[in-house]
């Protein structure tokens, strides 16, 4: 049996061709179950109910949404770039798909008759071919946002390229650790080398920086800042409608289940069995029980963006883009240099024995240390002196501004209002007595 980069390569092309038609299948069933998961996770938390009319619990309120947006009037703005404009949307979809052909979701199976892994393909650099790949859907986004021919959506295009290539750093530092550790940047082979202890485990500030990192790439809430309704309405999709913009939102979704799949990938074993259940269970990790396992781990990550969004407030843009590259950069480029120095002492034999000469309990000490680090960054510092007012002098002619309040802008709940009990108040009539005094 074929092991690691040599199981690949040698498919029937009629197989190449049915395991990408299942990714494409898969990936649309799994964008119509989230938007359902997310619709009613969200209701719970806000004390609704949620989609529970079209289907068995509302199972097909996606699809009656998808059929909805599709047959709806398609407009395009008057001074909007008609290639760009439709060109847009497809370079967001398309590659939020391609990066799901590296993938594994299983081990080699019998497939139609056929020895296969369950994975399309794979390839010496599969990590870096997901964020090469990845990387195009800026495009989409940015071209979209310019080829509207609006403001809005100019300036939502362009905050959102600012926003994700600053968390594809992060993102990126934060893989260089896994790779460190597995000694390939293929994805088979990175699950292979998880077979006795996960990388989430003995690599938390990789984790951990990776999962902010996610939702940031993602556009997601509490980091959705390209579409923030205050100041820029629907962000660099505001001028799109029909299909074009259900590509939009297709590729939000396909995105999500990507960076959840690479968590999986890279964190969390892959498709390996959760909690050591083929300890006891021999036949755990082989078969198709294994996609299960890995679906159920991606569904994990997708239910902690579900999470994010009901329960987080959305970040003011410069704190979201210091804590990126202030605080997210530095702590991973610190990791990087901890889990060298580890990994070369390890080989020059320094580690001989006793818990204190261990690498994994240094990596985890020094993990442990970041993680902490990195949430103190989140606690906010009220010690911090209230800025002092300037008084603006209205010029000639200028209209009158009332002036600030002596000790800045008041904050907390209005005073409550107060009515004075000597004043008459009208007293409601009915229609006859109106008539009569009228009369």
């Amino acid at each position: 049996m074929s092991t690691g980069l040599d199981a690949f390569g040698g498919d029937p092309w009629w197989i190449v061709v049915v395991k990408a038609v299942l990714v494409f299948v898969v990936l649309v069933l799994l964008t119509l179950f989230n938007i359902w998961w997310e619709r009613r996770v969200v209701a719970r938390m806000q004390h609704r109910i949620g989609p529970n009319v079209n289907g068995p619990f509302g199972l097909l309120q996606s699809l009656a949404d998808g059929v909805k947006l599709a047959f709806k009037e398609d407009l395009i703005p008057k001074a909007a770039d008609k290639v760009v404009f439709v060109l847009a949307p497809v370079l967001v979809v398309v590659p939020a798909f391609v990066t799901f052909s590296v993938i594994p979701f299983g081990p080699e199976v019998g497939f139609l008759g056929e020895r296969t892994p369950l994975q399309l393909t794979d390839m010496p650099v599969a990590v870096l071919f997901v964020m090469a790949i990845a990387s195009i859907g800026i495009y989409g986004i940015v071209l979209g946002g310019w080829s509207s021919g609006s403001t809005y959506s100019l300036l939502g295009g362009l905050r959102s390229s600012a926003q994700m290539i600053s968390y594809e750093v992060a993102m990126g530092l934060a893989l260089v650790a896994v790779f460190m550790y597995a000694g390939s940047m293929s994805t088979s082979e990175i699950v292979a080398a998880q077979d006795d202890v996960w990388f989430g485990l003995i690599l938390l500030p990789s984790f951990v920086i990776y999962l902010i990192a996610m939702v940031g790439e993602t556009n997601r809430a509490p980091f959705d800042l390209p579409e923030a309704e205050g100041e820029l309405v629907g962000g660099f999709h505001t001028e799109y409608s029909s299909l074009k913009f259900a590509l939009f939102f297709l590729g939000e979704y396909v995105n999500m289940a990507t960076v959840s799949a690479l968590a999986t990938t890279l964190f969390l074993g892959g498709w390996h069995a959760p909690f050591w259940i083929d300890e006891v269970w021999a036949g755990a990790n082989s078969g198709y029980w294994p996609v299960l396992w890995f679906f159920g781990k991606v569904l994990f990550f997708i239910f902690i963006f579900i999470w994010l969004r009901g329960s987080l407030p959305r970040l003011r843009y410069d704190q979201f883009m210091a804590f990126g590259w202030k605080r997210l950069i530095p702590i991973a480029l610190v990791w990087i240099v901890a889990v060298a120095t580890v990994r070369v002492a390890r080989n020059e034999g320094v580690f001989d024995g006793g818990i204190r000469d261990n690498p994994q309990f240094w990596m985890t000490a020094v993990g442990i240390a970041l993680v902490v680090l990195l949430v103190t960054f989140l606690v906010p510092d009220g010690t911090r002196e209230p800025e002092p007012m300037t008084v603006v002098v209205p010029r000639s002619g200028g209209f009158p501004v009332p002036p600030m309040p002596a000790g800045g802008a008041v904050r907390g709940a209005a005073a409550p209002l107060t009515f004075r009990s000597d004043v008459p108040t009208a007293r409601a009539t009915s229609g006859a007595e109106s008539e009569v005094s009228n009369g």
